[in-house]
């Protein structure tokens, strides 16, 4: 199972308004629309972290080199990546004449923050902060963005380490909720390893209780590796094991 870790980073719409507070922009009131400026990934479990950029690699082979990396994943993982990453990139594919790469399984760990804990804040660099696994790179603020929109080479240089990391610190997260990621896709029907743990692969199982229902009783299967509960698919232990 090919899990691709991305994050994007985008330019702000550009607009003339009268005031700071509660605008109500009209239209023919902007002068540029937003556009994604560069976006950074890896394969969960590799050491390299890819990155493309309109600075780096102009616009249109930035878009192109990222299409081809989601056309290869089976997992996509981000953090607000299905509200906001995707939904950028896809404006970007079809501005750019390209077809939808073909389908792969979001995880948003956004989505699983919100559903399953109460932090303070569910801010990616606040997470990751608590549970003690990183933090975002430091920057400027927005005056990083105009320095970018500017083609200033240190400001782009910050961009790139900020974007990277960005990705390193949400594989962690990844990893660190993994046993908390609800129906997780199951590994086994990539590998052919049916009985091993769906979330992680793993081969150590322990039956820990049952599940009882009206039609069998159902033993619940945990990882010892990444601690995930899984389910038999029917009362016997002959059967496959799906996430729960």
């Amino acid at each position: 199972m090919k899990i691709l870790i991305i994050d994007i980073e985008t330019r702000p719409n550009l607009a003339w308004c009268w005031g700071l507070w509660d605008q109500n922009v009209a239209l023919n009131q902007i002068e540029q629309v937003g556009s994604v400026i560069s976006w950074a990934a890896k394969w969960h479990k590799q050491k390299n972290v890819m990155f493309a950029s309109v600075h780096h690699d102009g616009h249109d082979e930035m878009i192109k080199q990222v299409w081809e990396l989601l056309d290869e994943a089976d997992v996509v993982v981000g953090y607000n990546s299905k509200a906001f990453d995707m939904k950028h990139l896809n404006r970007e594919f079809l501005a750019a004449g390209l077809p939808p790469p073909s389908p792969w399984i979001d995880i948003d760990l956004l989505s699983v923050v919100k559903q399953k804990f109460k932090f303070a804040s569910n801010k990616l660099d606040f997470v990751v902060r608590e549970l003690g696994i990183g933090s975002k790179a430091q920057h400027s603020g927005f005056d990083l963005w105009l320095g970018c929109m500017k083609e200033d080479p240190k400001s782009w240089s910050l961009m790139k380490k900020y974007n990277c990391q960005d990705v390193v610190i949400t594989e962690k997260l990844y990893d660190r909720l993994l046993p908390w990621i609800k129906h997780h896709p199951t590994r086994g029907i990539y590998t052919g390893e049916l009985r091993n743990c769906p979330r992680c692969g793993h081969n150590d199982m322990i039956i820990r209780k049952y599940a009882t229902t009206k039609t069998g009783r159902y033993p619940v299967m945990q990882c010892k590796k990444c601690q995930g509960y899984s389910r038999m698919s029917k009362a016997d232990r002959r059967s496959n094991i799906s996430s729960i």
